[in-house]
């Protein structure tokens, strides 16, 4: 029989999973990582980058980047999809209802991933990072969806998680 003082809590599972995820992404500057739990059920997966069939911006770099446009604004210019807006639109594409569900994700999310998560029913949040964006966590506040940062850095217990993978 396994010892169980080492079996991750439910969140760190996730989060774990949601890093894992995240090594998927072809964004240069940030790799981020996405799960939608209900249940204690794994419902969809997201990672950012290019929308299927697009030229990644590992093949042909990013305008963000060359324009210098910092973390957190000008988001329309980004050629990629946000992890969150990925397994948003998985859970669509096949049907799935993720209404109720929980998002696990390397990076508190954009204002824009925010709005969708809020129209999509989503009703907790668990996260790695913050992100540079005040208007996200405003929002999420707002609709009352609630935000729990895990310590990426205690190493073990309930609240800890690997880092997200930088780039």
């Amino acid at each position: 029989m396994s010892d169980n003082s080492v079996r991750p809590s439910w969140e760190t599972y996730f989060m774990d999973i949601a890093v894992l995820v995240s090594r998927r992404s072809t964004c240069v500057r940030r790799a981020v990582g996405a799960v939608i739990v209900k249940d204690k059920r794994i419902l969809t997966t997201g990672y950012n980058g290019a929308p299927v069939g697009l030229k990644h911006c590992t093949e042909i770099g990013c305008i963000r980047e060359t324009m210098k446009v910092p973390s957190g604004e000008r988001h329309e210019l980004c050629a990629g999809l946000h992890a969150e807006q990925n397994a948003i639109i998985q859970a669509a594409f096949h049907g799935v209802s993720i209404r109720g569900a929980t998002l696990f994700c390397t990076n508190l999310p954009c204002s824009i991933c925010a709005k969708m998560i809020i129209n999509a029913g989503i009703k907790s949040i668990y996260y790695l990072s913050d992100y540079a964006d005040a208007m996200s966590e405003k929002y999420l506040k707002e609709a009352a969806i609630e935000l729990i940062k895990l310590d990426a850095a205690a190493g073990a217990g309930e609240n800890a998680c690997p880092s997200a993978p930088e780039k």
